[in-house]
């Protein structure tokens, strides 16, 4: 059975780079982040509409990549991640967001810290608040129980010490080394 591991946390943590890295290094599928590709295609300032339509595509990109997975499917973001988007933004999130965010479950999820220093991006907006929003994931993961690690580390010590945590977790897949 293939393994859904979910990356998350605030913006401008190293989530794309991480889920690429480690899809290579288990030789396996990640599924990019749609709201990057979703927002760039606007003609316009993305709405709360929108984060909807953002949750569904993730959500749609994922099912559809995970035919291809061996392994693990490493996702790029995942719906808590626009929960709080909406909930930082809006002030409120839309009611199928946080139904799918119960139904649909990660067997593991690793919460990007943020060590990593911010970089400019224009859909990037609150380099102000990141300890604010690190905490507000790490409360979400908590309260919800759910199966996690806070991986942290610079360039190539975050991809092994995220490698450290999936093998600690999944014994199923023998220890290997970067």
């Amino acid at each position: 059975m293939i393994k859904r591991i979910a990356i998350t946390g605030p913006e401008s943590t190293g989530k794309s780079l991480l889920s690429e890295r480690l899809a290579g290094y288990y030789h396996t599928t990640w599924v990019p982040e749609f709201a990057r590709e979703y927002i760039d295609g606007l003609d316009r300032e993305y709405n709360q509409e929108d984060i909807l339509k953002i949750a569904r595509g993730q959500l749609r990109n994922e099912n559809r990549l995970l035919k291809s997975a061996n392994q693990y499917l490493f996702c790029d973001t995942e719906l808590i991640v626009t929960k709080i988007w909406s909930e930082v933004k809006y002030n409120k999130c839309d009611e199928w967001i946080l139904k799918k965010i119960e139904e649909h479950k990660y067997d593991f999820y690793l919460l990007c810290y943020i060590d990593i220093p911010w970089e400019y991006d224009p859909q990037r907006e609150h380099p102000q608040l990141r300890e604010h929003l690190f905490d507000l994931y790490l409360q979400e993961m908590t309260e919800r129980n759910l199966p996690f690690a806070v991986v942290s580390g610079l360039g190539e010590e975050r991809l092994k010490n995220a490698v450290k945590i999936i093998n600690k977790n999944f014994v199923d897949h023998p220890l290997s080394f970067l």
